[in-house]
């Protein structure tokens, strides 16, 4: 299994680096290929700008969505976007590793998402969905949170997870990913290798990265989550009775 690691945090130091070299040496040691790509460490500009496109289609404004299609058309992408797609391709595998911030993503990964799944070329009007780019690949999301496990779900105090990570999630799906269930590490308050704090709790992260080692060793036998397809829309995108 070849697999693509995408980390989005500013500190490589942090439990979520930890997460990613977890993971990365678990692969690696069972026989797997990995890639491993810090968004923050390598610089990579999350803003899709007109910047980008030296070779514009569009001279006066800059439309992003008409600019990508031309870049895929053309050939003249921009060199870090090629990279990631690339990556992409390579990878059966994509774990997004993050923090929780704001109920969300970093700004970084979001921004990942805005200019590397480009329009007209790893989506179309109807290459989407169950129809999708990735179809046939896998995608499992690893994220952390400062809150404790018993504040996280449907009415608690700390949000739901299962409605915070459905937006990336569906994203995800969007581009013909099957979608594995989230990884999901509660109540990370340590720094980064060391867990400062107290011995329970830094007990309790190594724990947590044993059980990751575990969770993504299992990736390719995992049951994907359940998201509708095109047989559950009419034609105008509304589900369908069953």
């Amino acid at each position: 299994m070849r697999v693509r690691i995408v980390q989005a945090h500013p500190e490589p130091a942090s439990y979520n680096g930890a997460m990613s070299q977890r993971a990365h040496e678990a692969l690696e040691g069972a026989g797997h290929e990995v890639s491993l790509q810090d968004l923050v460490a390598s610089g990579f500009d999350p803003v899709e700008a007109a910047r980008h496109y030296p070779d514009r289609t569009e001279a006066e404004t800059f439309a992003p969505l008409a600019e990508q299609r031309h870049g895929w058309k053309s050939g003249h992408l921009p060199a870090d976007v090629r990279r990631e797609i690339d990556a992409l391709e390579w990878a059966d595998l994509l774990i997004l590793q993050f923090p929780l911030w704001w109920h969300g993503p970093p700004a970084i990964l979001k921004g990942w998402f805005d200019r590397v799944f480009v329009s007209g070329g790893l989506y179309t009007s109807r290459m989407r969905y169950d129809t999708g780019y990735f179809r046939g690949k896998r995608a499992l999301v690893s994220v952390t949170s400062g809150a404790p496990e018993a504040a996280l779900g449907p009415g608690a105090r700390g949000g739901d997870f299962e409605t915070m990570l459905w937006p990336l999630q569906y994203s995800l799906h969007y581009l013909g990913f099957s979608v594995l269930r989230p990884f999901i590490s509660h109540g990370v308050q340590g720094h980064g290798y060391t867990y400062e704090g107290a011995d329970s709790l830094r007990l309790r992260l190594r724990h947590n990265l044993n059980e990751w080692a575990g969770y993504v060793l299992r990736a390719d036998t995992l049951e994907p989550l359940t998201f509708p397809g095109w047989s559950d829309w009419d034609s105008d995108g509304r589900a369908t009775a069953r």
